[in-house]
């Protein structure tokens, strides 16, 4: 089973998705923009992937700075 948490705005999520069809695959498609996440779900997510959520976020493109979320202390 393949799952992916796709953002149809998103160039690379879209190749990747293109890449996944190609390859004969249909994966599940979680359209997280619209849909949320709840916070068990990014647990999970987190711990299947053995990072924190300071790693997983975003750094480039993102309000994270402005936010506040890059400081030493978040």
């Amino acid at each position: 089973m393949i799952v992916i948490h796709h953002n149809s705005d998103c160039g690379t999520s879209r190749n990747v998705l293109q890449i996944i069809q190609d390859s004969g695959y249909t994966p599940i498609i979680i359209e997280y923009l619209k849909e949320g996440w709840t916070r068990n779900q990014l647990l999970g997510l987190f711990a299947a992937a053995d990072i924190t959520p300071r790693e997983a976020l975003r750094t480039t493109k993102s309000p994270a700075q402005e936010l506040g979320l890059l400081n030493d202390y978040v």
